[in-house]
């Protein structure tokens, strides 16, 4: 699984004119799951997740995690973060799990990363055509893939 974290002061996901899923300060977290992606590298990152220290203490310094601060998370699936652009200018998108098995998985990421943050987390809907809003804080943004645990 691979991740692109971005701390929010907000974010909302609207699918068809209607918010589906909404938070104020937190992470809005885009998640690409390939075929041989497991429940594992799920639980990894959402300890990783939930634990990682980039808001800010009282000194100004990234010490605090979203749990720590009582934040949102917002969980989006993008199978697009496995494209390959190494040949033409159309990406390609064999990579990226088919739906049949990624939908199982984002499902039980949804489950462990509200288990792990101790409430539950919003989500935007898979496979929809979905607006993605959001206010960059900061802005920071990070990837983290399971496979290379970084």
């Amino acid at each position: 699984m691979r991740v692109v974290i971005q701390r929010v002061s907000s974010a909302s996901v609207t699918v068809s004119g209607r918010i589906i899923g909404q938070i104020g300060r937190g992470l809005l977290v885009f998640v690409g799951i390939v075929a041989d992606d497991a429940a594992a590298d799920g639980a990894w990152l959402a300890q990783k997740l939930t634990k990682l220290r980039i808001f800010a203490d009282d000194a100004g310094q990234m010490n605090q995690s979203v749990a720590d601060i009582g934040g949102g998370i917002l969980l989006v699936s993008q199978f697009t973060l496995h494209a390959s652009t190494a040949k033409g200018t159309r990406p390609s998108f064999n990579a990226a799990a088919r739906p049949e098995l990624a939908l199982p998985l984002y499902g039980q990421f949804t489950a462990q990363l509200s288990a792990a943050l101790g409430r539950p987390v919003q989500t935007g809907e898979f496979g929809a055509m979905m607006d993605v809003a959001l206010v960059n804080d900061g802005p920071v943004t990070l990837i983290i893939d399971s496979k290379t645990r970084e």
